[in-house]
């Protein structure tokens, strides 16, 4: 199995890095000159609501942590070791990481099942809403797999994979670092690039057009013009009561 790796490791962590994110940029951006009203969720909420709330809450609340999480330690490497080097820090760090790992793989499992036992909602799943499923699937079930049985992974992946990953936007790709890691970990690394590669395919491109405009604009004031709604009903109301009192003055000059 080593001698397949020592094959395979410069075309998946040096080449296939590169195919990805040249392929997330370049069909990212045609996608929306050519099909910018495809850049959308497709959200199937008004046929099915209930475990849709069960799926997308804990799915988006854990990968948001568990997306933080690398950013800083991508990003902040020796800060972050010099964080964990007092055990009870690493200890919650650790303990974090993995509860909110497992909190998205339950909404991811959750999203999946409503997909397969709602006719509704299987309906209008697409063949690479599977293959995108399948996928994140396997990237937190790697993900969780490494947080348990892989201890430290914060730190590790600040001392190892953040300079392989460095490495990589300076334009000479180091993957010695991890070439010497278990199939867990290179599995995780791999379909992560396949992730991005195959995301303009995906619908999860309409996390590029989040609308942040509405966190700052002004209250938007909504007038109505003309008739009410509730207009119908008082109008009603008042030719009812004028009948009744013209019935009831003909009664009375009888």
């Amino acid at each position: 199995m080593a001698s397949v790796w020592s094959y395979l490791d410069p075309v998946l962590f040096a080449v296939l890095p590169y195919v990805a994110f040249f392929s997330f940029f370049l069909l990212t951006i045609q996608r929306y000159r050519q099909r910018g009203f495809s850049y959308s969720s497709y959200s199937s909420q008004t046929l099915e609501n209930r475990l849709h709330f069960w799926s997308t809450v804990p799915f988006h609340y854990g990968i948001l942590v568990v997306l933080t999480g690398h950013v800083v330690g991508f990003l902040l490497p020796r800060q972050l070791l010099l964080f964990n080097s007092r055990p009870v820090r690493l200890y919650i760090l650790e303990v974090s990481a993995l509860i909110f790992g497992l909190l998205a793989l339950v909404g991811l499992v959750v999203a999946v099942t409503r997909r397969i036992i709602e006719p509704k909602v299987r309906g209008t799943t697409s063949v690479s809403d599977w293959i995108l499923y399948g996928m994140l699937l396997v990237q937190l079930t790697s993900g969780v797999n490494l947080a348990v049985f892989h201890s430290w992974g914060i730190s590790w992946f600040a001392a190892t994979a953040t300079p392989y990953l460095r490495s990589l936007l300076l334009l000479h790709p180091d993957f010695s670092s991890i070439a010497g890691m278990s199939f867990s970990v290179k599995l995780h690394i791999v379909n992560a690039y396949l992730l991005i590669g195959f995301f303009p395919f995906t619908r999860l491109v309409h996390i590029l057009v989040v609308p942040n405009p509405y966190l700052w604009r002004k209250p938007q004031v909504v007038r109505w013009y003309g008739r009410s709604p509730a207009a119908p009903v008082a109008t009603l109301a008042g030719v009812m009561q004028d009948h009744w009192t013209s019935s009831a003055g003909k009664e009375k000059q009888r």
